[in-house]
């Protein structure tokens, strides 16, 4: 029973907007579970389950296993002007120097961007190596990082 209310619970928040396990209970109530907000509270626990911007103060839960759409603009924007001290490139690799301590977070945010042009990236404590493909697309790139602070 655990095993089917908790797959119900994926299918849940992947279809709808649910910002509070009353929402989540009332909804696997619905669904033909019989459950309580306490149980739905271990469910989220134990899965691990997320909660996502989505809007001005808004959230909703997630997975964590799966990319999260909810602006995503917004994090690479803040993180940029919050930690990034220079951009520079040569040919098709692109080196991002930040503050310690802030590379492999905004590397991740980066790749979760997917940008088409940006094969991957490379973050250590303060460098970041982002690989672009094709080399003449390295221009816009970074334009648009650095836009971003």
């Amino acid at each position: 029973m655990k095993v089917r209310r908790q797959m119900k619970i994926l299918e849940i928040i992947e279809h709808q907007v649910i910002g509070t396990q009353e929402e989540l209970a009332e909804k696997l109530r619905e669904s033909g579970f019989d459950v309580t907000q306490a149980t739905v509270s271990r469910d989220i626990k134990e899965m691990r389950l997320i909660k996502v911007p989505n809007g001005e103060n808004s959230y909703h839960y997630g997975s964590p296993h799966e990319p999260h759409p909810a602006n995503p603009q917004e994090r690479l924007k803040r993180l940029f002007r919050d930690a990034v001290i220079s951009v520079d490139y040569s040919e098709n690799l692109i080196v991002i120097r930040t503050l310690p301590g802030n590379a492999m977070a905004l590397a991740s945010v980066i790749d979760g961007s997917n940008w088409p042009e940006i094969i991957g990236t490379i973050g250590g404590d303060d460098t970041i190596l982002v690989i672009v493909k094709p080399k003449d697309a390295v221009d816009t790139v970074v334009f648009r990082f650095e836009s971003l602070y």
